[in-house]
């Protein structure tokens, strides 16, 4: 089988979807791989690097796209794209199918057989699979040390000559990958770190990473197939905002990570509450660009809202090429 590796053209990418030690392991399988010139440069591998996996690189994108068996990128092919796609091939990226479902009709019209990656089941036998939490648990990390960055204060607690500093506050919104991996980093650097989740379930998760759950008892199911949160009715969503407010008021960070899939995000924090928090506080919003968690909230966009810090972050698993490169090529 022919396999062909893209090069992406989002602005801000990159990441790769198979990185040369891949290629090594596909290649002695006894499959044929051709690579996009520069696809890997932003992940800091080079054409040599495919080269000496047995790679064929070239730079004749049109060629490349036709002769593929098998096309793997990350991002969702463009439209103009999928018009480079044999008829009869397959593909193998993240398709965001239901926010942009007119790239997948274009693709069962051409007879593309899509591996959409997002739509991977949360089940143990997938989990190798599993793109969206590999992505997401690099967000999750990344957003802590761009919170801690942004800070005027000390994240761990610290005694010294000059007296004792107390820890930062951090309060997590959503618990799931991103969250978790959010709570795990905050704690290595020392904050005290409190966490909601509409999701009781993942209480105990939250807790063995030494971390305080914000418990909110909601008179509905709010757990949807796969594990994902369920959109919730506006009264659950009120009831909740009310809960939640005071822990918003004390945290010097407060990380939000709360998607709902195909849907626009949840709003988590008003700009009522924002209003109330301590000058110099930091929201970092990982659902900006589904329409952000905070009020205030732009994607891609750090802007000041009475005092507070907002930062919306668009594609942080970007950030991190190679790791992100690494754990994606696996689940490809």
């Amino acid at each position: 089988m022919k396999i062909a590796v893209a090069k992406e053209v989002e602005m801000g990418e990159r990441r790769v979807a198979l990185i040369p030690d891949t290629v090594a392991r596909l290649v002695k399988q006894g499959h044929e791989v051709l690579v996009e010139a520069g696809a890997g440069v932003g992940a800091e591998f080079s054409d040599s690097d495919y080269l000496a996996a047995g790679a064929t690189v070239s730079d004749d994108r049109g060629w490349l796209w036709y002769e593929a068996d098998l096309l793997t990128k990350v991002n969702p092919p463009q439209e103009w794209e999928v018009n480079l796609l044999r008829e009869g091939t397959a593909l193998i990226s993240f398709l965001n199918p239901l926010g942009n479902p007119i790239v997948a009709q274009r693709l069962a019209d051409r007879r593309i057989t899509a591996f959409s990656l997002e739509m991977i089941p949360r089940t143990s036998r997938a989990q190798s699979m599993d793109a969206l939490s590999s992505q997401a648990g690099i967000a999750g990390y990344k957003a802590v040390l761009i919170a801690a960055a942004a800070l005027p204060k000390f994240f761990p607690m610290l005694t010294t000559a000059a007296g004792t500093i107390a820890p930062a506050k951090v309060f997590v919104m959503g618990a799931g990958v991103a969250g978790l991996q959010a709570i795990a980093t905050a704690r290595r650097l020392g904050a005290v770190v409190e966490a909601f989740d509409i999701r009781p379930a993942v209480k105990e998760e939250v807790q063995s990473l030494g971390a305080k759950f914000v418990d909110v008892s909601l008179d509905e199911d709010t757990v949807a197939a796969g594990g994902y949160a369920k959109e919730l009715s506006e009264a659950a969503k009120e009831r909740s905002r009310q809960i939640v407010t005071q822990h918003v008021k004390s945290a010097d960070v407060i990380i939000t990570t709360a998607q709902v899939p195909g849907r626009k995000a949840p709003l988590l924090v008003t700009e009522e509450m924002v209003a109330q928090m301590k000058p110099g506080s930091v929201i970092v919003d990982l659902a900006a660009d589904q329409g952000g968690n905070c009020a205030c909230t732009e994607a891609g966009k750090d802007i000041v809202a009475h005092g507070v810090t907002v930062i919306g972050p668009i594609n942080l698993p970007a950030t991190l090429p190679v790791h992100a490169s690494q754990m994606f090529a696996k689940n490809v």
